[in-house]
């Protein structure tokens, strides 16, 4: 079902400004096949997730994800969209070590990718290195609840928000992990597998837009990955994702009905070939 969109150019300050307003889209992409795509469907922000490490290179997590991937498929999605905010997602170990180490590879998403803004996973103690960025103008979405990056310390990819007291993953330290976000000038929060009541909490919260991922309806927007939504990916399939199509069955029958073509010798057939030009005949001399 096609619905009608704004043509504009999604900018920072049109995210900012759709808070209350209206909700707001992100998918995840990876080439400039699939950006065009998303971007020609209406989705706001496309989101170069280190998730390629998983659903495009076949790890088990992101982790080993490097900044020269992230640049190169950053770059591929830049071309591929034309009023998309396109936001890269910053690998492990490219911000956490200190601010200056941030402000470089966010700069290099910048600078050789193209996008407009870039995304660090955590909180209160990534607080100084969003407000690092922000104060060289390179803008940040924030993300909390479930971090990826942080599977090892979770035990996996586990809901987080359940437990009570102040410990990393509880719920009153996600609501301080927001503020601080908030605080330090990211213009967005990506909130990952929370308890949809927490999202909705942390959204009434703070001011600027909530992105949920497996938080509920209550909310700015939703993020999901690319080839869930398509159904691309056969491997798992997390609860919170849905799966709007199934691209890989589609293209596994496509595929099949080439290999039996060409076994049968059906393709290529007349029309899918080309012919050497006929000799031209000469007049014999009178």
């Amino acid at each position: 079902m096609a619905i009608a969109f704004e043509e504009a150019k999604v900018t920072v300050p049109s995210v900012l400004s759709a808070k209350g307003e209206r909700k707001l889209t992100m998918l995840t992409a990876y080439d400039y096949t699939f950006a065009r795509l998303a971007d020609a469907a209406g989705v706001d922000m496309l989101l170069v997730g280190d998730s390629l490490g998983m659903v495009v290179q076949g790890a088990d997590n992101t982790l080993a994800v490097t900044m020269d991937e992230m640049v190169y498929h950053t770059r591929l999605v830049c071309r591929g969209r034309e009023r998309a905010l396109v936001v890269g997602d910053m690998p492990f170990l490219s911000y956490q070590v200190s601010p200056t180490d941030a402000v470089m590879n966010a700069g290099r998403f910048i600078k050789e990718a193209g996008c407009e803004a870039v995304k660090l996973e955590g909180g209160v103690h990534m607080a100084e290195t969003i407000d690092r960025l922000v104060s060289i103008d390179i803008p940040v979405v924030g993300h909390i609840g479930l971090t990826p990056q942080s599977v090892h310390r979770m035990g996996g990819h586990k809901v987080q928000g359940k437990r009570a007291g102040d410990a990393p993953g509880s719920r009153a330290r996600l609501l301080k992990d927001a503020k601080a976000v908030e605080q330090a000038g990211a213009f967005a929060l990506v909130i990952e597998g929370v308890p949809a009541d927490l999202a909705t909490e942390i959204t009434d919260t703070v001011s600027i837009p909530t992105i949920g991922i497996g938080a509920g309806v209550g909310c700015d927007g939703q993020v999901l990955v690319m080839h869930d939504v398509l159904g691309l990916e056969q491997r798992f399939s997390p609860r919170f994702a849905k799966r709007y199509g199934e691209l890989g069955a589609a293209a596994v029958s496509a595929m099949s009905a080439f290999v039996c073509e060409v076994r049968e010798q059906s393709f290529p057939t007349p029309a899918h070939s080309f012919s050497s030009p006929r000799p031209v005949k000469r007049k014999r001399a009178s």
